[in-house]
C-alpha cells in the first residue's frame, strides 16, 4: 500500500435535480469507484443546504472509499445544479465542511454549465449548449466565462425541451380552436397523451413540475417533424435559439469548438439537422463536435486537475469558485 499514499486522490461529484453521483479516483489510476444517491440536495433561504449536502454526500464516500482502497483525498469538485444563483450557501460552509470531514483544502465548486462544458471539451476554447428540460450555453476563452440564457422556463430556456413541449401544445390548442398556425397532428398527439386538450390548463397550472411535464410533449414534436411544418417550423426556431445562445458566448479568436451535451439532443436528427444549419450561419468558423462526457465527467476532470496542481481553466466567483487554503 505505500504505493496508494503518494498518489494525488480526488472526489468527483455532481448534484442535480435526480440527486447526487459521485466517483473517487487518483489522477495517476483515474476514477476507481463510482456510487450514486437519489436524494437531491434540498435548497432553502440560502439556496444549496451545504447540511443536507454534506449529509447526503458523507455515506455516499465512505462508500466509495472502502471500494477503491485507502486512497487519501486531496482534492474535490462539486458540479452543482443552481450554484450560480443558489450557491452562497455552499460556496461559504462547503469548503470548511470538507476540510473538517477529510482534511482536503483544495476545492473547487462550478456550476452544472461549467461541469457540463468541461465534460464535453475540456480546457479548450469553445461554446457548449446544455439541454434538457432548460438549456444553456457557456463558452470560455480560457481567461473567462461567459453565459447565455439558462433563465428558466418563465423568462427564457429558450429552445429547451420544456419551451419545445410548450410551443407544441400551443399548436394543439390553436389547431383546437381553429386558429392560424395550429397542427391538427400535434392536437391529436397531445390528447393521447394528456387528455382532452380543454382541460389541459387545469391539469397543467397548478403543477410544481410544469417544465418537466412540458418538456415529456417535445419528444411528440421531434416525432411529428417528418411530417407536419408546424412541428419542424417548432424545432428549427429551436434551434435558432440555441445558436444565437451558442453565438452569444463562443470566442471569436483561434479555433474554437462547440458542442451539445444533455438528453434533450437525443431527439436526433429533427433537432440535430436545423442545428448544424444555424451553427454554420452564425459561427461559421468553429467546429460542431461530438460530447466527449457528460457533467459527472467534468467534474472528474476538474478534480483529477486540481489534485496535481492548479487549474488551466478560469476561476469565477458564481462559475467555478476554487480554494487552496491551509485554513477553514
Amino acid at each position: 500500500m505505500s504505493g496508494v499514499s503518494e498518489e494525488s486522490g480526488f472526489l468527483a461529484v455532481d448534484s442535480g435535480g435526480s440527486g447526487l453521483r459521485a466517483v473517487v479516483g487518483t489522477a495517476e489510476r483515474g476514477p476507481l469507484a463510482r456510487r450514486a444517491s437519489c436524494e437531491p440536495v434540498r435548497t432553502g433561504d440560502r439556496g444549496i443546504d451545504p447540511g443536507h449536502f454534506m449529509a447526503r454526500l458523507v455515506p455516499l464516500v465512505r462508500a466509495l472509499t472502502a471500494e477503491a482502497g485507502a486512497v487519501p483525498l486531496t482534492a474535490v469538485a462539486v458540479g452543482a445544479a443552481g450554484l450560480a444563483s443558489l450557491g452562497d450557501g455552499l460556496r461559504a460552509e462547503l469548503p470548511g465542511a470538507l476540510a473538517r470531514e477529510w482534511g482536503v483544502r483544495r476545492v473547487a465548486l462550478a456550476a452544472d454549465a461549467v461541469t457540463a462544458y468541461v465534460g464535453a471539451l475540456g480546457p479548450r476554447p469553445g461554446a457548449v449548449i446544455a439541454g434538457g428540460t432548460g438549456l444553456i450555453a457557456v463558452g470560455t476563452d480560457l481567461t473567462g466565462w461567459r453565459r447565455a440564457d439558462g433563465w428558466g422556463h418563465l423568462l427564457g430556456d429558450c429552445g429547451s425541451g420544456a419551451w419545445i413541449g410548450r410551443a407544441g401544445l400551443e399548436a394543439a390548442l390553436r389547431s383546437h380552436d381553429g386558429r392560424e398556425g395550429g397542427s391538427a397532428r400535434l392536437l391529436a398527439c397531445a390528447e393521447e397523451v394528456l387528455g382532452p386538450v380543454a382541460g389541459l390548463p387545469g391539469a397543467l397550472y397548478p403543477r410544481a413540475d410544469r417544465p418537466a411535464l412540458l418538456a415529456s410533449f417535445a419528444p411528440r414534436v421531434a416525432a411529428c417533424a417528418d411530417e407536419d411544418p408546424v412541428a419542424a417550423g417548432i424545432l428549427r426556431e429551436a434551434a435558432r435559439h440555441m445558436a444565437g445562445s451558442a453565438a452569444a458566448v463562443c470566442p471569436s479568436g483561434g479555433e474554437p469548438r462547440v458542442a451539445v451535451t444533455g438528453g434533450l439532443f437525443k431527439l436526433g436528427d429533427p433537432l440535430l439537422g436545423p442545428l448544424d444549419e444555424e451553427l454554420t450561419r452564425r459561427l461559421p468558423q468553429v467546429r460542431r463536435v461530438p460530447a466527449e462526457g457528460d457533467p459527472l465527467h467534468g467534474s472528474v476532470r476538474i478534480a483529477a486537475e486540481l489534485s496535481t496542481g492548479p487549474l488551466t481553466l478560469p476561476g469565477d466567483e458564481t462559475m467555478l469558485y476554487v480554494t487552496t487554503g491551509s485554513g477553514d
